[in-house]
């Protein structure tokens, strides 16, 4: 009996030694304390109460650890009674591939300078809040960024053209602010990948850089601005795009002359000045959702594919469209 229990014990402490990891904290010391800091600034939140210093913080809630090297590569707090503004100290994450402040009401001030050390940093997401002041331009110091959502927020100020810079950018975010001034130029010179772009709900003036017809697109979501102009270019057989919303803006073209790509299965030109009629080639298009209501429309409504299949909300209010699903042409 003895021996046996001799055994267990030696066994026991042979494992410790050969699995030191195994009850130890994977936490890195560092990233530890500068987490601890950010619950201290941000007034030490409810939302943030699994933030234990006892504790392992690869297992706290919100932040994520990288599998590899125990660093935190993941801060992403969402829909939290929090209030204050972002702590600078989220830029001593060097890690940190993904930041995310997101649906907090109560987070106020600037989209702070420290950002700009997370070289790392794949998706920025501050969106849902009243987060205030310019799109900052350093932000194109972030060359791994893939995603940028700066959406509801009460930024202000002009769209800086460096982000043009960001080369593996998927979608860019600036929507439901308060920008003025233009679209950058810069904004059809994206190398590498070509990012959605969603710009509404701004108040964006003058007309859409010409430059951007040189790229493909797969969606452009400039609606509720003050643009002008003729946007025509941002089509043609040879594009790829898919989704576009220029609606309740200022723009004014002949559509007839428009040529629409295969792939578009969305298109939104409410509230706007286009006139001319409706071109056939749209009864070959796999419409998904078509409204060109509120503008100076003739003729009649092509037949065929999906555009009858969509309700007269979808036309009304031109100056003499008419046929299915309006009233018949005279």
């Amino acid at each position: 009996m003895k021996i046996h229990l001799l055994f267990l014990v030696s066994l026991s402490v042979l494992l410790s030694l050969l699995s030191p990891s195994f009850s130890a904290e994977r936490c890195n010391p560092h990233d530890k304390k500068v987490l601890l800091q950010i619950k201290a600034d941000l007034g030490n939140p409810y939302h943030l109460a699994s933030w234990n210093p006892n504790t392992d913080c690869c297992d706290w809630y919100v932040v994520e650890c990288s599998l590899t090297t125990n660093r935190i590569i993941a801060l992403t707090v969402f829909q939290a009674n929090i209030s204050g503004q972002i702590p600078p100290a989220v830029g001593n994450l060097p890690y940190l591939e993904e930041l995310e402040f997101h649906h907090i009401t109560n987070l106020t001030g600037q989209i702070p300078s420290a950002i700009a050390k997370l070289k790392n940093l794949k998706e920025l997401r501050l969106s849902f809040t009243n987060l205030s002041g310019p799109v900052p331009s350093f932000l194109s110091q972030l060359k791994n960024l893939t995603l940028l959502e700066l959406n509801y927020n009460q930024l202000t100020g002009t769209i800086p053209p460096s982000i043009a810079r960001l080369t593996n950018l998927l979608a860019v975010h600036l929507d439901r602010n308060q920008l003025i001034g233009e679209i950058p130029k810069e904004f059809g010179k994206f190398t590498g990948s070509t990012p959605d772009l969603y710009l509404s709900h701004n108040q964006l003036t003058g007309s859409v850089p010409k430059s951007l017809g040189s790229l493909n697109f797969t969606t452009l979501d400039f609606s509720r601005n003050k643009l002008v102009g003729d946007i025509s270019f941002l089509f043609g057989t040879n594009k790829t795009i898919q989704i576009v919303d220029f609606s309740r803006n200022l723009f004014e073209l002949d559509l007839s002359k428009v040529r629409f790509p295969a792939s578009l299965t969305s298109l939104d030109l409410n509230h706007n000045k286009i006139f001319g009629s409706l071109p056939a080639s749209l009864t070959s298009l796999n419409f998904q959702y078509l409204n060109v209501s509120y503008n100076r429309l003739c003729g009649q409504i092509p037949q065929g594919g999906k555009l009858q299949t969509f309700d007269i909300y979808s036309y009304f209010h031109n100056k003499c469209l008419c046929g299915s699903p309006l009233p018949a042409c005279m």
